[in-house]
Order: structure tokens, then sequence, then C-alpha cells
């Protein structure tokens, strides 16, 4: 693998006429229920995921062995319960979002059917056929976050790419962040003059980091 993103050209004789289609939005896991089925390793990652970035998300898992990490972990999460036993089809009530973690393949497909009669969005671990959505790699500098997808395709170049953009944005970004707030909030005119005005301070802003 080339060390540096620059390092990666375009392959001779391939044309890239298949663009990434997924919608990126931020959901507000506070405020929606979410269902994990599984509580070994891949759950535990998946809690890590969303925890890191959704605190206050409220998670109910369900798996007749929940790992002691997952125990450890969600001791610190009072909106996350542990329901010990196999899932039951009652599970999906009120779930706006479901994440399968599991081995049983037959398992999978039978909640993807259940939870999308009900509208409910899934993904399932490994298996990008059966995902309404995917989970991303996240760069977070305050309240800057920047999600990563490759379609799929490739987590480890999600990682590599994360990796590259985490470099790039200085740790002071949370307090850009907050100046440009204030200023925004002092501003004159109409949207349209504050948008352009906004516009030539972080053309400023840009030009300096990259001189620096």
């Amino acid at each position: 693998m080339a060390e540096n993103l620059s390092d990666i050209q375009e392959l001779p004789g391939v044309v890239h006429e298949h663009k990434n289609r997924l919608y990126p939005i931020f959901l507000k896991l506070d405020q929606l229920e979410t269902l994990l089925v599984g509580a070994g390793n891949v759950g535990l990652e998946k809690l890590q995921s969303v925890l890191s970035n959704s605190p206050d998300a409220s998670i109910t898992v369900v798996a007749p062995l929940v790992s002691d990490e997952i125990k450890i972990l969600l001791s610190s999460y009072p909106k996350c319960t542990i329901v010990n036993r196999a899932f039951r089809e009652s599970d999906l009530h009120n779930k706006r979002i479901v994440l399968c973690a599991t081995d049983d393949t037959a398992l999978h497909h039978h909640i993807k059917f259940l939870a999308n009669q009900r509208g409910i969005l899934v993904n399932v671990a490994d298996t990008p056929e059966l995902c309404d959505f995917y989970l991303s790699s996240i760069v977070q500098k305050g309240s800057l976050k920047i999600a990563i997808s490759t379609n799929g395709k490739s987590p480890t170049i999600a990682k590599r790419v994360k990796e590259f953009i985490d470099g790039l944005i200085p740790v002071e970004m949370e307090d850009v962040l907050d100046n440009l707030q204030r200023i925004r909030n002092r501003m004159k005119g109409t949207f349209q003059e504050k948008v352009k005005r906004l516009n030539e301070l972080t053309k400023e802003l840009v030009k300096h980091s990259y001189e620096g």
C-alpha cells in the first residue's frame, strides 16, 4: 500500500463510471431507539463506534451470551440495556435502527425482513447486501465531524483516509468554529451577504493553514 494518499494513482485503462451513491447523514441517536443483536467482539466494535460518537444513544443489546467487555462498557451508559436471551420479533417494537452482529446468517436475513416490514433501517456486520446503511469511519475535532465511506468496499482504505484527514485538521479547530459562530451571530445583512463574508474569512483560514 502507498505510504501517502498522494502516492495512490489511477490505474491505467480503468474507467471509473460508478460513483458512491450513498447519501451521508448525521443521526441524533439520543432521540432514536437502537437495537443491537449480538454481543461478541463484532457487537463490541459496533457499540464502541456508536457510543464514542453518540454517548447518549439509547441502545438495547439482545444476545444469549454477552461478553464481559460489553457488560463493562455499558455499565457507564445508563441509557443502554442488556437483554440476556435470543432475539424475538417483539424486540423490534419502537426501534428505529437495528445493528446485527452475530454469526448466524439466517437470523440476519430474518431480522432484515422483519425490520424492513416495519420501516426500520438495518446494518448487518460484514454483509453489505443486507445493509440499509453503513457505519462510516469518522474524523472528529471538536464540533467538526467528517464521515468517510468506501461504499462498503474497503474499511481499510476508509481507515487510512481517516488517519490522513485527521492529521490535516488542527487541534484548535473547535476554537476556530467558536470564533466563526460569534462572528456570524454579530453580522448584519442578508443571508447571502453573511455567507459571502464567511466564505472570505474561511478562505484566509485555509490559506494560512497551508502556508503554516
